[in-house]
């Protein structure tokens, strides 16, 4: 295939809290003003001014001369680049995206006076670290010369074409200029004074490039483009954006030539809406100038862009690896060049016209949407769709009915986003909700084994309500979510039989009714210091309950009430050691809170009597399904699902990965897996205090050891662990924890 993966002060009245609900108004309130502002159009001053027309002209008349200067009669050098294909399952800012292919590229570039160009392959090597069959357009293992044609085309004319250069004779009727900041760009040992002029289509619906033009001051050179186009653009529908960045330099202190390149095309399916997408990302460094060389006409017949052959490719020397080619930052989010150029673009033009057209399509947030099986619901089936109702307005259904229980849940959701990633949204459902902070499983391996063994790693609720929620712009790459909803909160009973063993009891959640706010905020990996990678997550919630449910805001007198607040934080930090990078060192940790109050407190389970019917009965100000719960593969490795609930709770993680020698497997024509797998000796240990009177685990610390083992391209993890307080073996087989999300 071709780059086409789809890829209460007093009793009865006990008034609720209300400066966290007006708060969360106020917020949601300026959210929209805020998303405007941001996207909105610059102030007319400055655009089409005569200094900017007057520098842009000047521009395009020296590139309609060719490269500006008549001294310069031909060049040949070489470009080297990567190009990578990645996958990105889940969300955006929690799941970064991951190689799938790399190819390391090696390729002569000529030219010569007037505009003839010729660029030949005569290097490349590639390796696929996930199964696929992608191959890459021609072109892109070629450079762009001169800033692009007065047309320009991507991906052989697939991803973009016939878009109009805003330096091209059309180009002044076409676009809107304006010079916007003057600034010192450093290129090599070299700072070139520059003036930063933003460019914007006048018929934003038409197919335009949006971006930036830095040109230089003295000459009117163009230094830098960096730009994006509007949505009409796209021919390949699956195109999500195609982002471009170039980057001139000055060869022998008076030809502005190409340095740098870089191009990034984003792509989602277009038949489903599920969170899935396909990265393609090239790199191109160009050097080794030699000019006016007196390069016969001979050298420029034939195709503009030619390979050599498979024996002559093979033959070029690369230094190093294939794997050490791939540039460290590759699988960030997104690159910092290209994040600034579609932020920017997004201020440069109304946002509507960068996102995707309205349409409808089925919709899943994850596999397990469809089918899942569990022991309160049985076997469950689900689906949902999306409507985009155009405006940044989307409309979404999901449905989910269970066998066993016979209960239906769902959710209906309209949503208002912005391209700048502001969002509100409102929302009724009806759902179970899993307790705890972290899955000890993914859901289709849990599917698997409560259908097949009656192991169910899940303990959930009965959860009904409606919510308000608000999603803020991204800063400094971290996602902030609010969320301000009323609950009606029920335990959920065992109603499925497996197909061998029993299943455990579920948590036994308490009745209630109240409003509940939450705060998320979210950051994906972020390359520090010596390679260390950190992400992390934190959440805070609080919330009023009231015993039983209907009950509105008011806490009838002699009825159990109070409020709760709860803290979670998640913080993954990795780091490669050695000189050639290939061990890592990995630690994981999970830290959770809760404190509660209330004047009559509810009748829970003690000690031992979780779902077992003993009378035992303890009064508490906590409701069970929010205390921390700890305890399996992810939190406590050598001891039981969730054997340890309490009021606070720590979970930390030490690893260490080293690639070792595994047999090979072939895939057919998605190649064989490496010859190597990823062994990860871990030592852990949980730390618990005020634990819950009605599970047995114990305060204190409980550590335990254990190994891992990553098989066929790191895409199955297998987990053996001991528990060494009163724990016992365990054995864990699972996809890896980056999938999860879609499973």
């Amino acid at each position: 295939m071709r780059d086409t993966r789809e890829m209460r002060p007093t009793r009865p009245t006990y008034r609720r809290p209300r400066t966290a609900t007006v708060m969360l108004v106020a917020i949601i309130a300026a959210l929209p003003a805020a998303a405007v502002a941001q996207g909105a159009t610059p102030t007319a001053n400055g655009w089409n001014d005569s200094t900017s027309i007057a520098l842009v002209r000047r521009s395009a008349e020296r590139r309609r001369v060719q490269l500006a200067d008549t001294a310069l009669r031909d060049y040949r050098a070489l470009a080297r680049g990567t190009l990578t294909f990645l996958g990105q399952l889940g969300d955006v800012i929690a799941t970064p995206p991951k190689v799938i292919q790399a190819t390391q590229v090696a390729t002569e570039v000529y030219w010569r006076a007037p505009s003839l160009s010729k660029q030949r392959v005569i290097g490349s090597r590639d390796t696929t670290v996930l199964p696929t069959d992608n191959s890459f357009y021609r072109d892109r293992f070629g450079i762009v010369q001169n800033n692009f044609p007065n047309v320009i085309r991507v991906g052989e004319g697939r991803d973009v074409a016939d878009v109009p250069h805003p330096l091209s004779p059309s180009g002044e009727a076409l676009y809107d200029f304006a010079i916007r900041d003057s600034l010192g760009i450093r290129l090599g040992d070299r700072t070139v004074n520059v003036l930063e002029v933003q460019v914007r289509p006048k018929d934003p619906t038409q197919a335009r490039f949006v971006g930036t033009l830095f040109v230089d001051r003295a000459d009117a050179q163009v230094v830098r483009m960096a730009f994006t186009f509007t949505n009409a653009s796209y021919l390949d529908k699956r195109n999500e954006d195609v982002s471009i960045v170039l980057e001139n330099a000055l060869v022998q202190g008076r030809f502005w030539l190409p340095r740098r390149q870089e191009v990034e095309v984003r792509r989602v399916g277009t038949w489903m809406d599920f969170p899935a997408r396909g990265i393609i990302r090239g790199r191109w460094d160009i050097g080794d100038y030699r000019v006016n060389q007196e390069l016969p006409m001979t050298t420029f017949t034939g195709p503009e862009l030619v390979f050599a052959s498979p024996a002559e490719r093979r033959a070029y020397r690369f230094e190093g690896s294939i794997l050490d080619a791939i540039p460290p930052d590759v699988t960030m989010v997104t690159d910092d060049d290209v994040q600034r150029v579609q932020a920017q673009a997004r201020a440069l033009v109304q946002a509507q016209v960068l996102q995707r057209a309205r349409g409808s399509a089925l919709s899943a947030r994850a596999i397990s949407d469809f089918v899942r099986v569990n022991r309160a619901e049985g076997l469950a089936l689900g689906a949902g769709y999306l409507t985009r109702l155009g405006g940044g307005y989307a409309l979404r259904a999901q449905g989910r009915y269970g066998f066993a229980d016979r209960q239906a849940k769902g959710a209906l959701t309209l949503e208002r986003r912005w391209a700048t990633g502001g969002a509100l949204r409102i929302e009724g459902f009806r759902t179970y909700r899993e307790a705890g902070d972290e899955p000890e499983v993914s859901l289709a391996r849990n599917s698997l084994a409560a259908q097949e063994f009656g192991s169910d790693w899940t303990d959930p609720y009965d959860v009904a309500g409606v919510q308000l929620g608000a999603s803020l712009p991204l800063w400094r790459d971290i996602r902030t979510t609010l969320t301000l909803g009323y609950e009606m909160q029920d335990a959920v009973s065992v109603r499925a039989r497996p197909l061998s063993g029993a299943y455990e009891p579920t948590i036994p959640a308490a009745t209630i009714s109240g409003l509940r706010l939450t705060a998320l905020a979210e950051r994906a990996a972020v390359t520090g210091p010596f390679g260390t990678s950190l992400r992390w997550r934190a959440e805070v919630r609080g919330g009023t309950w009231t015993s039983g449910r209907n009950n509105g805001l008011a806490c009838p007198q002699g009825d159990a009430c109070g409020h709760f607040g709860r803290g979670a934080l998640t913080l993954e930090l990795e780091r490669p050691v050695g000189a050639a990078e290939t061990n890592r060192l990995v630690t994981r940790t999970t830290l959770a809170g809760v404190v509660a109050s209330s004047e009559v407190g509810l009748l829970a389970p003690g000690r031992g009597s979780a779902g077992s019917g003993d009378p035992a009965r303890v009064r508490t100000d906590l409701p069970p399904q929010e205390l921390v719960y700890l305890g399996g593969p992810v939190t406590g490795p050598g001891y039981d699902f969730h054997a340890f609930a309490g009021r606070f709770g720590a979970s930390q993680r030490v690893e260490w990965r080293t690639p070792v020698p595994f047999p090979s497997i072939s895939l057919g024509r998605y190649g064989r897996s490496p010859a190597r797998a990823t062994l990860a000796p871990f030592a852990h240990t949980v730390y618990l205090a005020r634990p819950s009177p009605f599970r047995p685990g114990q305060a204190g610390w409980s550590p335990a050891v254990g190994a891992g083992a990553y098989l066929f391209f790191d895409l199955v993890r297998m987990d053996v662990a001991r528990g060494l307080r009163d724990g016992r073996w365990t054995f864990s087989l699972d996809v890896t924890r980056d999938f999860w999300r879609v499973l």
